[in-house]
């Protein structure tokens, strides 16, 4: 057992403790928080991390039913087309041509500015 399954082993007996001090407190109460402390415990304890971990490499221990299933319940999906809306050129090019024609439109305009100077 790792420190991890140990922190939560501990976690789970500190649980139990209330539990059973709950149930011995004998009003409705106290029987409904036992049930309920006692269900968390044992919750807890199936959250130890190398049980996580070999649930999750599909290795459940065997007093265990599986909570999930063990496949996928889905089939594979189909791999998708990517579709470009239009036959148009790609938007990088058109992006690159308005930048081009911007700074071509801004030299005409800076040349022809000096042409005919205003003072």
């Amino acid at each position: 057992m790792t420190k991890a399954d140990h922190a939560v082993e501990r976690g789970a007996q500190r649980l139990q403790k209330l539990a059973d001090k709950a149930a011995a407190r004998g009003d409705g109460v106290g029987e409904w928080l036992a049930e309920e402390l006692t269900n968390d415990a044992a919750f807890l304890r199936k959250l130890k991390p190398s049980l996580v971990k070999a649930r999750a490499r599909g290795r459940a221990p065997a007093n265990q039913e599986p909570s999930a299933p063990s496949s996928p319940q889905l089939g594979s999906r189909p791999k998708s087309k990517r579709k470009r809306s239009g036959n148009g050129p790609p938007p990088v090019v058109v992006v690159g041509a308005a930048l081009l024609a911007g700074v071509l439109l801004a030299k005409v305009l800076d040349w022809r500015g000096r042409a005919h100077p205003r003072d």
